[in-house]
């Protein structure tokens, strides 16, 4: 007959989340947020660029048609977008200037949904949803920032 004393024996659910708590770090969770949004966005950033760096003519036609902005010019906004899909992305996995690179990123994001594709909210709310983090918390133990005290 068991007692007070006797420890209740851990349920298998039990068990894992107690391993999830000790394995999957903030550290950790903010690595994988960060790698996740630098994909999504570099990925992006290739398709408008080819070669190194060269932004072609069908670039500057798509920022004239489907990705139009109210207030920049389709030439400047391109250039923009291709040069910050480069470089905070390269930023993130660095883990240097993580929460500008992060904040840099949800405002592409946020005028993507206002001005490009409204309807592509479900994606746009996931990104948001790895970024808010990273801007909250900066880029964790495994970052740059960390190692040159940054943030």
């Amino acid at each position: 007959m068991a007692t007070i004393a006797d420890p209740i024996p851990l349920s298998a659910y039990h068990r894992l989340t107690d391993l999830a708590e000790r394995t999957l770090t903030p550290s950790l969770l903010l690595i994988v947020q960060r790698l996740g949004v630098a994909a999504v966005f570099f990925q992006s950033g290739r398709t408008k660029v080819e070669g190194i760096f060269t932004i072609p003519d069908t670039t500057i036609e798509l920022f004239r048609s489907e990705y139009a902005l109210p207030l920049l010019p389709p030439e400047l906004a391109a250039y923009l977008a291709a040069g910050a899909e480069h470089l905070f992305p390269v930023l993130l996995v660095l883990g240097l200037f993580t929460r500008l690179s992060a904040a840099a990123l949800l405002g592409m994001t946020l005028v993507i949904q206002t001005f490009v594709y409204p309807d592509a909210w479900p994606t746009h709310l996931s990104w948001a949803g790895l970024m808010l983090p990273i801007i909250a918390l900066g880029g964790g133990r495994f970052s740059l920032d960390r190692l040159l005290r940054i943030s």
